[in-house]
């Protein structure tokens, strides 16, 4: 009996080993996976924050110098605009709101390009993210 049993028990023991060998090997390729989009898909919103930022800050400057009312409102939506990035969390990942928070920069942008009469259309690809005019 126990020989007959070591054959019939065979293929659910060999499933179990190879579940196991499978699930282990599978966890650890997708770790890989998820570290290499991870920083692939940080990157780019990095990219972007950045050119917002740069954007802001240049566009800040040059308004400062001469202060009317009109540029007082552009003034006040790049400030609200820095502020937004300046508060977001790089640092951590696994922030709930990230997404949210960087749909609101992405709208405040749009608004201060409206204000400014500049067309935006930030691309990011494969070889280099820019900002066009």
């Amino acid at each position: 009996a126990d020989l007959f049993d070591g054959i019939v028990m065979a293929e659910q023991r060999f499933h179990g080993e190879g579940y196991q060998e499978g699930y282990a090997e599978g966890r650890h390729a997708g770790m890989a996976e998820g570290r290499r989009y991870g920083a692939l898909h940080g990157a780019r919103i990095g990219s972007e924050i950045g050119c917002y930022l740069g954007f802001a800050l240049t566009w800040h400057c040059l308004l400062q110098k001469s202060a009317d009312e009109k540029n007082s409102k552009k003034i006040r939506a790049l400030d609200s605009l820095i502020g937004m990035i300046q508060k977001f969390p790089y640092q951590d990942p696994t922030y709930d709101k990230l997404q949210e928070d960087l749909e609101k920069i992405r709208g405040k942008f749009k608004q201060v390009c409206s204000m400014l009469n500049i067309q935006s259309d930030f691309r990011i690809g494969t070889e280099r993210s820019s900002l066009t005019f």
